[in-house]
């Protein structure tokens, strides 16, 4: 996406203009950078997006939209999936909760065998913070996210009834059954130890053992052919959500792998999200 050269000697300098004329015409919205503490009074920060059009002193719908990982980060970088919201009248919230990079080791390492905990709380005051200042209308939120972020997504919807819709993409649910089937078999061994000597805790991180809690409708997406984390997850969530009679879709991309890449599927993708979030926000 718009991406450009620059040189910096002094003075920043750009080289070029490749991006220009794809983005003639048309509008983007304005990003913002807001800190703000969480329950615990750690210092998170958080990019807030306003819909395009946006007028001060309306509250709008709101997107929740988070990062996988979770060692990455959101950044001041062009976010095609904020701006796609933005432009069909969404603000959205993009939040660096613990586990993100770029704040130092220890905020780094504050999801470690602890998913689903400190960055749940990280993100859901993102949400109360774009509600403090007028930005999000609290009746009409909604949450999502693409692998980490989908997982983390599975973790807010167990934990709270707030939102309105969720989309959880290339997520999680039973962490066991991953277990040499994926391609992470010794980074679970390193941090939640072996599933038969630890089993307690692989049970605590698996969502679909919390799944009678979910009451919010889920688009669960995925890749037929993804080894990171295989789309049985997906399928054994959304078979969950509706033997409970829970509002739920499940979408597979047949021939993709943890990221979506033919362009017929990404643009179907987009499509998918607008509708769910159109449909219930």
């Amino acid at each position: 996406m718009p991406s450009e050269l620059y040189a910096f000697d002094g003075a920043l300098a750009r080289l070029t203009e490749v991006s220009s004329e794809s983005l003639e015409g048309i509008s983007r919205a304005l990003v913002a950078k807001r800190r703000f503490e969480s329950a615990d009074g750690t210092e998170v920060e958080a990019f807030f997006v306003e819909p395009v059009g946006y007028e001060e002193g309306k509250s709008y719908p709101t997107i929740l939209w988070l990062h996988g990982g979770p060692a990455s980060q959101f950044n001041w970088g062009f976010n095609e999936t904020a701006q796609l919201f933005a432009a069909n009248g969404y603000a959205v919230i993009m939040p660096n909760p613990r586990g993100s990079t770029g704040y130092g080791e220890e905020f780094a390492h504050g999801t470690v065998a602890a998913w689903g905990k400190n960055d749940y709380e990280d993100v859901m005051a993102a949400i109360d913070h774009g509600i403090e200042i007028g930005l999000v209308d609290p009746a009409r939120i909604g949450v999502g996210g693409w692998s980490y972020g989908g997982i983390l997504t599975n973790y807010v919807i167990t934990q709270t009834t707030r939102f309105q819709a969720a989309i959880s993409g290339a997520s999680l649910g039973l962490v066991t059954s991953n277990y040499g089937h994926d391609q992470y078999q010794l980074m679970y061994e390193l941090e939640f130890g072996l599933p038969w000597e630890n089993p307690e805790l692989w049970a605590e991180l698996s969502p679909f053992n919390q799944v009678e809690r979910i009451s919010t409708p889920t688009l669960w997406m995925g890749g037929e052919e993804d080894w990171n984390v295989p789309i049985n997850n997906s399928e054994q969530m959304y078979i969950a959500m509706k033997r409970l009679g829970q509002e739920t879709q499940l979408v597979v991309y047949p021939d993709e792998h943890h990221g979506i890449r033919r362009p017929s599927f990404q643009r179907d993708r987009f499509e998918r999200w607008i509708a769910w979030f159109d449909r219930y926000l």
